[in-house]
């Protein structure tokens, strides 16, 4: 039967041996402590979110997700004025955030007034196919002008709801924190 080596001969065979030898043998003082699992520690799996509710939907990002945030006005061929809010992510969705007020020619132009009466066509036909206050609420597309892939697009009220959306989203970006809104209908 082999002997088993003893402290003093493996002080023979050299120090770095000795270490070797000790540093296999267990330690059960040492055990290492499990990892908590999502379920013990519910804050460990949380993602600071930023969730805006419109009566037209809902959109939830990651706050790291946000790569930039912006509101601009345009006029779409002298019949409307639109306020815009973009929120850009690192994902593969742009969310759109608009507000839309028609524009009443202070003087009759034939390419604003064509445009006024295409408008007033368009509307009264998307009316025709669903209940004209449902319409007001949806964003109306026309495939394939109105169509932006991994676009998602949401219509508001007026310019302050647009507002109160645009400083949630910029407060819960600039701080990376959770954060929401919701417009009632």
């Amino acid at each position: 039967m082999p002997r088993r080596p003893t402290i003093p001969s493996l002080l023979r065979c050299g120090l770095p041996l000795l270490f070797l030898a000790l540093a296999s043998l267990p330690a059960p003082a040492q055990r290492p402590s499990p990892s908590p699992s999502p379920r013990s520690n519910p804050a460990a799996s949380r993602v600071a979110l930023w969730r805006c509710t419109t009566p037209g939907g809902t959109f939830v990002v990651s706050i790291p997700q946000i790569v930039s945030i912006g509101m601009h006005e345009y006029v779409v061929d002298g019949a409307a004025r639109v306020t815009e809010l973009n929120i850009d992510t690192t994902g593969n969705a742009l969310v759109r955030y608009y507000y839309l007020e028609p524009i009443t020619p202070q003087t009759p132009m034939a390419v604003g007034q064509s445009a006024l009466t295409k408008l007033k066509e368009l509307a009264e036909e998307a009316a025709s196919r669903v209940d004209e206050e449902e319409t007001w609420r949806k964003v109306v597309k026309t495939y394939p002008g109105s169509t932006h892939a991994r676009t998602i697009e949401f219509r508001v009220d007026s310019k302050e709801q647009l507002t109160k959306i645009f400083n949630s989203a910029d407060q819960a970006f600039r701080n990376q924190r959770a954060g929401s809104v919701t417009l009632e209908p």
